[in-house]
């Protein structure tokens, strides 16, 4: 019964239909196949249902048993198709006639002729004669003729970059090896112009040949004997066992049950990784070889490459090749340790669900004091940044470059107080653009926010970082003389369910991105900052060494940040006045000397 689901009507008509695998359908380009069966009758459109459901299965286990192309491949494939040439080669030079032969030819035609056999009374007979004659005669200097003619077209190809000639012999190579490769694709045109270059040099080889020359050497330096042998990401893993599917499984479970923005972010770096070994790759055979060879690419990998034209369609390692010439700035420090940390939480999980024996990732990370360190605020800098036109008055809030001037606007949703409230509690600003107002209440006399995923806006996409991110942070004094609950207020009493309605998540699911991006900007415009060092972090930064001035040890305060275990005080929010106190006190600790809010202090629109 299960497979009449797979069994669908349009009209009169039926059709089989089946999902594409997850783990086929980057490859398959579609998420659902559906083919007419051809009958408007039931009876017969289920006979011919299960031969169709059977050949896409076998198109899918096809399709598994495939591999990416790899350095290897391309070595052999222009190797054997130039050694393959040569020996074309010889045995059509062993079908020509030789000089005995054609000597023989001439003999049987004047035999004949003298016989009798061919007559100036027959022209047909005395043309057919001649012609084979002649055929056998000029066979060498034809076939020379049109290798010459071949290399000619194979030269006048490369430059124009077309390639009709090679296009059957890579498309057999390609299935015949297994490979998955699609017509087209940088890939594909990659190898047929390395095999166009080969079959150029092999037929260099059959000119010299055709002077009695055999000693000849290929000059291409990409014409030569293979240096690997074919590597071991040419093995297939068996049903369950590829890298793709293990990554399927990883996404699902959610081991360390981080947001859904983080899992997805997490399976799209390893996804960068997958394009280095192949989807089908056995994730058995992971090593810290594969890692490495990845980080070194990673290092020397464009900035947004994915969005630049000339990158498009290009694999990681053509593109960075390709930037070579190109000379874009490459990923920071950080972000090359965010896709490792991606691939180890990945291989954390596999070594614990017995893929592998042990983290191919582990030592692998970059060392974080290379200059890409996030530094806290002075605060000098934080006055003169509480003092910006961003937080005292603006020009318009219509865009950026407005909000850098200084004028009688003056912004009060979340670019305000998103960077207060993560400068006295250190939380991270998606955790603080995405609050509800009943996050925000009083518990045991205190007003506190309630970090979660619960609550009236948790049909939006409510995520935090970790299960540990959700906790309750007592609401800093500070905040509260700078009129934060008279903005609460406002909120409820504009019927709002979100605290920061204006804060907006990406396409990825991500909240404050471009925040985050833009208020690195408006540092730069305001004279705060020049390279990297300074950023939104920078206050998140700032409240943990500001608790750490108090006195406190980071394992006295990490749960603050969110840097500890799950909960049920996190998960609900409720706990003893004792313990909240405690938080309270923490809290209250974090001060900055020097700074001066005064001007900013129930300022409200």
């Amino acid at each position: 019964m299960a497979r009449l689901s797979h069994l669908l009507r349009r009209g009169a008509a039926y059709y089989a239909r089946t999902r594409v695998p997850l783990d086929l359908i980057a490859i398959v380009g579609k998420k659902e196949l559906v083919k007419a069966l051809g009958t408007k009758d039931e009876t017969e459109a289920k006979r011919r249902l299960y031969p169709q459901l059977d050949a896409w299965q076998r198109e899918f286990d096809d399709l598994r048993a495939r591999r990416s192309l790899v350095a290897a491949d391309r070595e052999h494939a222009v190797w054997d198709h130039y050694t393959a040439a040569l020996t074309r080669d010889e045995a059509e030079r062993a079908t020509l006639p030789g000089e005995a032969e054609i000597a023989a030819a001439e003999a049987d035609v004047i035999r004949r002729a003298d016989r009798g056999e061919i007559t100036s009374a027959e022209p047909l007979a005395i043309l057919d004669a001649t012609l084979e004659l002649q055929v056998k005669q000029q066979a060498p200097a034809l076939a020379s003729d049109t290798r010459k003619a071949k290399l000619a077209d194979l030269r006048e190809h490369l430059v124009k970059g077309e390639t009709a000639l090679i296009s059957h012999e890579v498309d057999d190579y390609l299935n015949r090896n297994r490979l998955l490769v699609e017509r087209g694709t940088p890939d594909w045109i990659s190898l047929a112009r390395r095999m166009m270059r080969a079959e150029a040099e092999a037929l260099e080889r059959t000119l010299e040949r055709d002077r009695g020359d055999y000693t000849g050497q290929p000059r291409d330096p990409l014409v030569k004997p293979p240096t690997a042998e074919k590597r071991a990401e040419m093995e297939v893993a068996p049903p369950g066992e590829s890298i793709a599917e293990a990554v399927e499984a990883f996404r699902t479970e959610n081991p360390r049950n981080v947001s859904k923005g983080r899992i997805e972010e997490a399976c799209r770096d390893i996804g960068v990784f997958m394009e280095t070994v192949g989807p089908s790759f056995p994730v058995s055979k992971l090593t810290k070889k594969h890692v490495r060879e990845w980080k070194a690419l990673l290092i020397k990998y464009p900035l947004r490459a994915t969005e630049v034209a000339e990158f498009r369609g290009m694999t990681i390692r053509q593109i960075v090749e390709a930037n070579e010439q190109a000379k874009r700035p490459v990923l920071s420090d950080r972000t090359v340790n965010r896709y490792l940390s991606s691939l180890s939480a990945f291989c954390s999980w596999a070594e614990a669900n017995g893929y592998i024996a042990s983290n191919p990732c582990s030592g692998m990370a970059l060392p974080k004091e290379r200059g890409s360190k996030t530094l806290p605020f002075t605060s000098d800098q934080m006055n003169t940044l509480f003092r910006s036109p961003l937080f005292a008055g603006c020009e318009s809030e219509a865009a950026w470059r407005y909000i850098s001037k200084p004028g009688p606007v003056l912004i009060r949703d979340h670019r305000y107080w998103v960077p207060l409230i993560m400068l006295y509690s250190g939380a991270r600003p998606g955790e603080i653009a995405q609050l509800a107002t009943s996050d925000l209440r009083q518990e045991h006399g205190r007003w506190i926010f309630h970090i979660t995923t619960e609550g009236e806006t948790h049909e939006e996409g409510k995520q935090v970082k970790t299960a540990g991110s959700m906790r309750v942070i007592p609401v800093h004094s500070e905040l509260i003389r700078l009129g934060f609950l008279a903005y609460h207020s406002q909120r409820v009493e504009a019927g709002d369910k979100r605290l920061f309605p204006g804060a907006k998540r990406n396409e990825r699911g991500q909240m404050m991105s471009e925040f985050s991006r833009e208020f690195g900007k408006y540092l730069a415009r305001i004279g705060l900052k020049s390279g990297r060092g300074l950023s939104l972090y920078s206050f998140r930064h700032g409240a943990a060494d500001a608790l750490r001035r108090a006195g406190y040890l980071d394992n006295e305060f990490g749960f603050i940040l969110g840097h500890t275990e799950g909960s049920m005080t996190g998960r609900y929010g409720i706990m003893p006045q004792g313990m909240l106190e405690q938080r309270v006190k923490l809290i209250e600790a974090i001060q900055y000397p020097g700074l001066n809010l005064d001007h900013l202090a129930n300022v409200i629109t």
